[in-house]
């Protein structure tokens, strides 16, 4: 099973003949423990292609010191990484669980070894009251090679810290420190990056928002990332993480639709269809993960245990849902559309409205979503069908909503109040629409418990879900009469 573990370091550049400064006095630091050498040996595995390098991830298998093993490093933000580590094992078996968490990257190409990187390592920490370890200072003497390249290996050395019970301004001072003795900022945030260099094909930021093309473009780009930056994290069953998938996917759905003028449908629909396929399957996991929270909650609100049978079901049907995901992100189908969303914005298919000024293209565009959701609200006036029109008023309250969010880098302030009003709308909406949904699940549970006990709760949960479905709603024309029409 792998073990997961938060790595906050940076790395610093330092000379052969550089001298590692005395690190007593800084914050909280009362003693520096005595150095210990290590000598390491890591292989670095990867595509052929340098997948997992070109989104800064790294998997290794390293012999030597006291956490050998297998270590998967995925960024995590500044500074930092995700790191599971798994046991040694056999040499050039890559652990099932490390990578199936990068299969989101690698989809079905073989994971070998591309590097090589020995390290004599020298080690102190810096220790707090009581000896609590506070950070470590690693030096290194690295010398590292390309497997596939028969040219002499390159050799450096490198300086860590990297953070225990410290905090960040241990690392900032621990830094300063360090340059002010000679030391500089590392050229690479990896001993693999440096390693490889020039061989790691990575996506160019794009360089303007000028035109209506760049922000579509870039807002999906943002989007496919989140997906690939949450795929990890669904499948090691993290909090919210099938949340956030799920939004990135309906984000990146709802953008080719609202704004079809700019990408041109005839390559976008299919896709659509896909997007829809996966937002479903997350969303199986995500609706049964929402029941049970809500009704753990409410149960402890009126007093009640949680531990009740028709609960624990609920639970069983959100790991078995969970089972059934994880199967389906291991499908060549799901990896055929992760390849169509990188297409899609390597290679988007720009219709001509594409090039216009993007302040003079999306706000006419914004407000067409945002007269949509006007008319949806309308509708549910004169609907023979209120449920139904109110369903389809909290989907264009999205589609509303995302497409503010979209033009905000753009058009500042108003696309944010657009955002801000159709999302008081969609939250009213949405929150009828859960009530709905636990009373079906309650009611179907009344229909096949036997114990008058669990009845009664139920039933009792049941009404409360009715009174408060019934006050949201109640609010809803409210909501809309002191919901402004948006301007730009």
């Amino acid at each position: 099973m792998a073990v997961k573990h938060l790595e906050v370091e940076r790395k610093y550049d330092a000379e052969p003949e550089y001298a590692v400064p005395d690190l007593a006095g800084l914050p909280g630091v009362t003693g520096v423990s005595a150095p210990e050498t290590h000598h390491l040996v890591a292989t670095y595995f990867d595509t052929d292609d340098l997948r997992l390098a070109a989104h800064g991830i790294t998997l290794r298998r390293r012999r030597g010191g006291a956490d050998a093993g297998w270590h998967l490093k995925i960024p995590a933000g500044p500074d930092s990484k995700n790191e599971l580590r798994a046991p040694l094992g056999r040499a050039q078996v890559v652990p099932a669980r490390l990578a199936s968490l990068v299969a989101a990257y690698t989809r079905g190409k073989e994971l070998a070894p591309v590097a090589m990187l020995e390290t004599s390592r020298t080690v102190v920490r810096l220790l707090g009251e009581d000896g609590e370890e506070l950070a470590e200072i690693a030096d290194d003497a690295v010398t590292g090679r390309v497997v596939a390249d028969d040219a002499a290996g390159q050799s450096w050395r490198e300086i860590e810290v990297e953070l225990a019970a410290g905090d960040a301004a241990l690392l900032k001072a621990a830094g300063k420190r360090l340059i002010k003795a000679g030391a500089r900022k590392a050229e690479s945030s990896s001993k693999l990056g440096r390693v490889l260099n020039g061989s790691i094909q990575r996506t160019a930021p794009a360089e303007s928002k000028d035109t209506a093309g760049d922000a579509v473009v870039g807002y999906l780009r943002e989007q496919v990332t989140a997906i690939l930056k949450w795929d990890p994290k669904v499948r090691l069953a993290e909090d919210d993480a099938v949340h956030q998938m799920r939004v990135a996917t309906r984000r990146i759905r709802s953008a080719l639709q609202s704004y079809r003028a700019i990408l041109d449908r005839r390559h976008t629909d299919a896709l659509r269809v896909e997007l829809k396929w996966l937002a479903d399957e997350l969303g199986e996991v995500r609706d049964l993960e929402v029941l049970r929270m809500r009704f753990t909650e409410r149960l402890e609100e009126i007093g009640e245990n949680p531990s009740q049978s028709w609960l624990t079901e609920i639970g069983r049907q959100e790991a078995a849902a969970y089972r059934r995901l994880n199967v389906t992100l291991k499908q060549p189908r799901y990896f055929a559309l992760l390849d169509s969303l990188e297409a899609l914005v390597t290679d988007p298919p720009l219709t001509d409205r594409a090039g216009r000024k993007a302040t003079k293209e999306l706000p006419g565009l914004v407000m067409r979503m945002w007269k949509k959701l006007a008319r949806a609200y309308d509708e549910i006036v004169s609907s023979d069908d209120p449920e139904i029109a109110r369903h389809e008023m909290r989907k264009a309250g999205k589609r509303a909503r995302y497409a503010a969010d979209l033009a905000r880098p753009v058009l500042g302030k108003p696309a944010m109040e657009t955002s801000k009003r159709a999302k008081q709308v969609q939250e009213v909406l949405g929150g009828y629409q859960d009530g709905v949904i636990a009373m079906e699940h309650l009611k179907a549970a009344l229909s096949r418990t036997s114990d008058t006990s669990e009845a009664f709760t139920l039933g009792v949960l049941y009404g409360v879900e009715q009174c408060e479905a019934k006050a949201t709603i109640a609010t809803l024309a409210e909501t809309w009469k002191n919901t402004p029409k948006p301007s730009f």
